[in-house]
């Protein structure tokens, strides 16, 4: 593991990292990344020059569909707060994909926004079988500004949006599998 230093007292670690050679004369090591990267020069991360290097990565082909039957199915709106710009919605699973009934099925998605999606994905809201959303005790007593305020504590106890196609409602399994997981991280 590689620390990077961002201000007094806070690090960002970066891994895995690797000890690819050591200068003993000069009491520094070549450090190299998973991801190719290399380090000999100590002030390398305080200039922060651009740098890109290309990936192989792995696709979820199934995506772009799902996406679009998500989107369709829930009037290109966030199920939650309702904003109806596609292009900051998501097609979020309820059970994530690649486990046991992550199916890329409109009934395993619901049209999120970017905010909820991740606030979903780590538990900091929940949703239950019934469609009432729950947000984390921990949150509900925090005062973090406008976007805390409005877009998470103020939608405890709401209802989301359900789409009108009976096919296209959520699993209420998935959901109650779902929100038992919401639960448990606390």
């Amino acid at each position: 593991m590689y620390f990077i230093g961002i201000d007094r007292g806070l690090y960002l670690p970066v891994y895995p990292a690797f000890i690819l050679q050591e200068f003993q004369a000069r009491n520094e090591f070549l450090v190299g990344f998973e991801d190719d990267i290399k380090i000999s020069d100590t002030h390398y991360f305080e200039q922060l020059q651009q740098s890109y290097i290309e990936r192989l990565t792995k696709v979820r082909v199934h995506q772009p569909v799902f996406r679009a039957r998500v989107l369709q199915a829930y009037e290109t709106s966030c199920a939650i707060c309702r904003l109806r710009h596609a292009e900051l919605l998501d097609a979020a699973h309820i059970i994530p994909d690649g486990r046991p009934n992550g199916d890329p099925i409109v009934p395993n998605g619901l049209a999120l926004c970017k905010i909820h999606h991740a606030a979903y994905d780590h538990n900091f809201i929940g949703i239950r079988p019934d469609g009432v959303i729950e947000v984390k005790d921990s949150l509900m007593g925090v005062s973090d500004g406008q976007m805390l305020l409005h877009g998470i504590q103020k939608i405890a106890g709401t209802q989301i949006y359900i789409p009108r196609a009976r096919a296209a409602k959520p699993d209420t399994g998935r959901l109650e599998v779902r929100y038992e997981e919401f639960k448990k991280a606390g």
